[in-house]
């Protein structure tokens, strides 16, 4: 049970992702303008007159309305009387957005749904090391992903609060990704060791570059989105055609990396066949680096098409979690047969 709960935490961080991915595709990162809850409510409202003042209606404590295209918050519960009242009314402080559109905010929502769910998933994985494990490491590891999960959370908090800046939106996406990574070395080390590997120097190093590259690219791709976002700030959600009209530098260099991320994963796959090492993953890593690029071809020369965006981040996020499953079993074959590296 510890390590199917581990498993599926690990589904519910990539199913997060995608959320996410999706949230960042639709410009929906600020469909809930407040946190935890979602203008005021725990399941947020589907049309915007909930959000009018209403006479003689009653309001709770913490919940939003918009006025005069900003946030008003109730300061107790009360019900309205004839005229709006602004003393039962304090102003949101985090920033000034004060948009409602059901569907962001419903997209949000569902983002937001997942990552308490795998929240739940961690405490759940935790409890079952503590009663059932009862091993210091596997306690450790749990407690460790339980305060990443935590962190992750209050990180989006902080991205809502700074009204999607474009740093802490970076940050948000390499926790998840070091997320992903302590999950798959926390599955590893629940796994009986029962493969046959050959250890090789040169492999395990050229991984650890690979590893390394990815989040770079990864990183970068976030900032070139970034300047995505700015240009339909200018030119609109319609005109995909001018999205990539004046890229920046930063887009070059990401598209440049996309080929060395290539080669030398090619060079790795090479070598695993030649010195017949044993990582059989090595095909997927291959294949979802060729649909990497494939999207990002379409993204640049076809206009953006419909779900090319979240596939491009989805795609290289199992891409990460690939090589760095195969980079810790390059680890374990050393302890395990202590064999000596290949020349």
């Amino acid at each position: 049970m510890y390590k199917k709960s581990i498993f599926i935490s690990l589904v519910l961080i990539y199913l997060v992702i995608i959320a996410g991915a999706v949230v960042r595709m639709t410009g929906s990162g600020m469909g809930c303008p407040d946190w935890p809850k979602c203008f005021g409510y725990i399941i947020p409202p589907t049309n915007e007159a909930e959000l009018i003042w209403t006479p003689e209606k009653s309001y709770n404590k913490g919940q939003v309305i918009i006025v005069d295209e900003t946030l008003r918050v109730a300061k107790n519960d009360f019900t309205t009387g004839n005229k709006f009242n602004p003393q039962n009314w304090s102003g949101y402080d985090k920033h000034s957005y004060a948009i409602f559109n059901p569907w962001h905010t419903w997209i949000e929502y569902i983002n937001r749904l997942l990552g308490a769910l795998a929240g739940l998933s961690f405490l759940v994985t935790l409890g079952m090391a503590i009663f059932k494990e009862r091993k210091f490491k596997r306690i450790f590891l749990s407690l460790l992903a339980v305060g990443l999960i935590g962190f992750q959370g209050w990180i989006g908090a902080t991205v809502v609060y700074s009204v999607l800046s474009p740093v802490r939106i970076t940050i948000h996406m390499v926790i998840a990704l070091l997320i992903v990574a302590l999950l798959i070395y926390m599955l590893i080390e629940a796994s009986p060791y029962s493969k046959s590997f050959k250890f090789d120097k040169a492999f395990k190093n050229g991984m650890i570059f690979a590893v390394i590259l990815t989040l770079i690219q990864i990183v970068l791709g976030t900032q070139v989105r970034q300047h995505i976002d700015e240009t339909i700030d200018v030119v609109g959600y319609e005109a995909k055609e001018l999205w990539l009209q004046n890229p920046v530098v930063i887009f070059y260099i990401h598209r440049s990396f996309s080929i060395l991320v290539l080669l030398l994963n090619a060079w790795l796959f090479i070598r695993n066949k030649r010195f017949i090492l044993g990582h059989k993953n090595l095909k997927w890593v291959i294949l979802l680096i060729l649909a990497e690029v494939f999207t990002g071809v379409l993204m640049n020369y076809f206009e953006f098409p419909f779900l090319t965006q979240p596939l491009h981040l989805v795609i290289a996020s199992i891409l990460f979690g690939f090589q760095f499953y195969i980079l810790l079993t390059a680890f374990k074959e050393k302890e395990a047969l202590s064999s000596t590296s290949l020349q």
